[in-house]
């Protein structure tokens, strides 16, 4: 698949790193990306179900863009939020209901987690493009 050049950086990065724990460790870099969701606007909207951690995620469209904020109490988490606050922060939501959760996959990012932690990514993914159907309906 032609990926967003942003998805294909991460894809490469990660097709890079043979060493699983690095792996890991590059994963949670990414918890900086987070435009991060203050605590205070935790709400029962915003919480991933199905997320083995408590983590949160709130979807805007503004001006036709997508914009994501998040949160969540494991570093981890927090770093798969990140890549993908990267995949949909200002992309069209045309693009965005696009994209498969197969691009974390492709780079590798899933096989080094636990299925718990891999369900959890696909449940944020999938909860992203919700918010996104629903924003634009």
């Amino acid at each position: 698949m032609n990926w967003p050049d942003s998805i294909q950086e991460i894809i490469e990065e990660f097709k890079e790193i043979e060493d699983q724990f690095e792996r890991l460790e590059v994963l949670m870099d990414f918890a900086e990306e987070v435009d991060e969701l203050p605590v205070e606007d935790w709400n029962d909207s915003n919480l991933v179900r199905g997320c083995q951690s408590v983590a949160h995620i709130e979807v805007s469209v503004r001006e036709e863009l997508v914009w994501m904020r998040a949160a969540a109490d494991a570093k981890m988490v927090q770093g798969l939020q990140g890549i993908l606050s990267i995949a949909v922060n200002g992309s069209s939501p045309e693009i965005v209901l696009q994209l498969t959760p197969d691009f974390a996959e492709e780079a590798g990012i899933l096989v080094s987690l636990t299925p718990s932690r891999s369900n959890g990514f696909r449940t944020m993914f999938d909860m992203v493009q919700n918010k996104v159907k629903e924003a634009i309906l």
